[in-house]
């Protein structure tokens, strides 16, 4: 699709995005949110020093059968040369939208002077950005926190360098580093960003209901939401979300058990297809136990499920335990 119109042309409505994560947002899941309905999806975190590198695993998390959806790959690293050349790699492979990771907060990333620790380093954070915008002809958005600790907070000076050299839309995650995911996201942080840049952005950041994120637009003032943890097996929540946003009614009803088992079913299924057996029944381990939580007799279910070493036996318990909950 002709990607710098399709981009723009989502902020007609109010966008629901489904946020990049490391080691769940993967083509099989990424499908089945879609399958239901969303704005865009955005690819795991690809490593822009492993992509240069020709790495089979990075290159698999940029797989998509999906048609008619924007691709929107997300790129981290602090080297601005292998950032650029990651874009374009990215580019070629097919990619509508290029995302710059300024995020993620976990140790092993921060460590490298990647992610959110870029935000450190303004200087640096800028120039990653302006090459990568500047190595190519698609979109390049970004996503970020608030700062790296309560007392640096400069999401909003480095919003404005950012769309000065050509960043076209950003993602606050509403917290900053050293919060890592505890506490509660301050949407109200970033409602003053409306004054600050004409691009739009997006609010990130415990948004795990319709309830929720009608409030985060109303503190925020942002264009959009993206939704992250709340997707986790409610695959079908972005597209009510997007429902009530867009038309203020939901439509999409919660899946009756039967529904959802047959959700899981072929969600499973495609992660098995997608990674082979071996691998796909441990990835797939974590969906189980999402899936379920909060379902009667979760907690035996997990506890079983994750010792099972065998497909065609994962199946067999994953159907009776349904079945025992959608026959009472």
């Amino acid at each position: 699709m002709s990607s710098a119109f399709s981009f723009l042309q989502i902020f007609e409505k109010t966008p629901v995005f489904l946020a990049p994560m490391a080691g769940v947002t993967d083509a099989p899941f990424r499908e089945v949110v879609m399958s239901f309905g969303a704005t865009a999806v955005v690819s795991e975190m690809v490593s822009s020093e492993a992509l240069v590198r020709n790495s089979k695993k990075t290159y698999r998390r940029l797989h998509s059968n999906m048609e008619n959806v924007l691709k929107i790959v997300q790129i981290m690293g602090a080297n601005p040369i292998n950032m650029a050349e990651s874009a374009k790699i990215n580019e070629q492979l097919g990619a509508d939208v290029i995302d710059i990771n300024m995020g993620c907060p976990a140790r092993k990333i921060v460590s490298n002077e990647s992610g959110s620790a870029l935000m450190r380093d303004e200087n640096l954070a800028v120039e990653i950005a302006k090459t990568v915008v500047n190595a190519v002809k698609i979109p390049v958005t970004l996503k970020m926190r608030l700062g790296w600790d309560s007392e640096h907070i400069n999401c909003f000076s480095l919003a404005k360098k950012f769309e000065d050299i050509g960043i076209q839309m950003l993602t606050i995650h509403c917290r900053t580093r050293n919060q890592m995911y505890s506490g509660i996201a301050d949407w109200s942080a970033i409602a003053k960003m409306r004054e600050t840049v004409k691009i739009p952005y997006l609010c990130n950041g415990d948004i795990k209901s319709i309830a929720d994120a009608k409030k985060a637009l109303e503190l925020s003032r942002a264009n959009g939401v993206m939704i992250g943890r709340g997707a986790l097996g409610h695959p079908w929540l972005l597209k009510q979300i997007m429902e009530q946003l867009q038309e203020g009614s939901v439509r999409t009803q919660i899946p009756s058990l039967q529904q959802q088992y047959e959700i899981i079913m072929r969600h499973f299924q495609a992660t098995l297809d997608f990674y082979g057996e071996y691998h796909g029944l441990r990835v797939f381990r974590k969906h189980f136990c999402w899936y379920s939580s909060g379902l009667s007799g979760a907690s035996g279910f997990r506890e079983t499920i994750n010792r099972v070493e065998n497909v065609a036996l994962a199946k067999e318990c994953v159907r009776k335990f349904y079945e025992n909950l959608f026959l009472k």
